[in-house]
């Protein structure tokens, strides 16, 4: 993994009405420390976390319980990436999670700060009912406003990977305006039901395609260009859809024309894969150790293996080895938390912390 240059850094795509959003607010940022303090505006300024809204939380207080919730977001190559943030304990958990990815002055704001967008247009309101693993959702009209296939997409796939996060969620169908659709304004099919595990679907080869009846998906987790977040990719397989192929097909690393980074050394082979107990265990070529030259010591790395395994029912921790010697201390317990939003911003220097 390469040292992440400034330089480089790609911004997320704004659309024209998120740059005059975000114009306003630095703007009006700026007015008020230039009156408070004839400050010289080359002064480093400090973010601070917009407040929380009665929208989207209780009042919050010292004995306020948080709890970890997952976001998705579209970073700057349009791909959806999971954002693990913390917000209020409160009744309606997975509205609140919804609200955060909605377009507004406070949500882009948030958002930008990771490098990031939100999917769901500005003034979205969603009405929720889970019963029995499925999640039906009715987004309100503004949810048309998108303005093109693309982003009519992110949207659906978004929520329902967000939604799907949730124990009590299995699959997504939508309603918009309290209304079924088969179509969106754009032409984006919603009339079947979505699913967290379709997320950044790789093009399959023509020469595959003829093979269709043989094929299976996994997700895997490589780290963004930048290597500040992991982004998980869907990829069609020809063989059982199990760890050792998921294992097998992350040590091949993205496709070259992604944009993507491979998480293992270059030579790196995988030497045996297997699963007793809830214990996974992989052990690679000698090439893996070349992990802990990385600039984060291998993080990225052993967390790209560990979403990979946790899609997996039944897999509780993962075990690294490395020509059959153990690799890390104690093995990792398995997590949906991916991406925690105080490790993407510690990437963005004279900010602080958002959660």
């Amino acid at each position: 993994m390469k040292l992440p240059d400034v330089k480089n850094w790609k911004l997320p795509r704004l659309r024209r009405v998120d740059v005059e959003r975000l114009l306003i607010v630095g703007a009006s940022a700026l007015v008020v420390v230039l009156a408070l303090g004839g400050g010289d505006p080359a002064e480093t300024m400090v973010w601070e976390e917009p407040p929380v809204t009665a929208e989207t939380s209780t009042t919050l207080t010292e004995e306020t319980e948080m709890v970890s919730t997952v976001c998705w977001y579209e970073d700057g190559d349009g791909y959806l990436v999971p954002v693990t943030r913390q917000i209020p304990m409160q009744d309606g958990i997975a509205k609140a999670t919804l609200s955060l990815m909605v377009q507004s002055a406070e949500n882009d704001l948030s958002a930008a700060r990771m490098g990031l967008t939100n999917v769901v247009p500005e003034g979205v309101t969603f009405d929720i009912d889970i019963s029995g693993g499925k999640a039906r959702v009715d987004m309100s009209a503004e949810a048309l406003n998108c303005m093109n296939a693309e982003e009519e997409l992110l949207m659906v796939q978004g929520v329902a990977a967000t939604l799907c996060g949730f124990d009590t969620v299995e699959e997504v169908s939508f309603l918009f305006d309290g209304q079924k659709r088969s179509r969106l304004t754009h032409g984006t099919d919603v009339s079947g039901v979505f699913t967290a595990d379709t997320v950044n679907l790789e093009n399959v080869e023509a020469a595959s395609a003829s093979a269709s009846a043989y094929a299976e998906q996994v997700q895997l987790y490589f780290p963004s260009a930048s290597g500040r977040m992991l982004v998980p990719v869907t990829r069609t397989v020809f063989s059982p859809a199990d760890l050792p192929t998921a294992i097998l097909e992350l040590a091949k690393g993205p496709r070259s024309d992604s944009g993507l980074e491979c998480p293992m050394p270059e030579g790196c082979g995988v030497k045996a894969v297997s699963v007793k107990n809830g214990v996974a265990t992989i052990d690679f070529s000698r090439e893996f150790a070349q992990i802990a030259q990385y600039t984060d010591g291998g993080h990225q790395a052993m967390q790209a293996i560990v979403f990979t395994a946790s899609q997996f029912p039944g897999i509780k921790t993962v075990k690294v080895t490395v020509e059959g010697k153990a690799f890390n201390a104690e093995p990792q317990s398995v997590s949906t938390f991916v991406n925690q939003a105080s490790e993407v911003m510690a990437w963005y220097p004279g900010v602080v912390e958002i959660d």
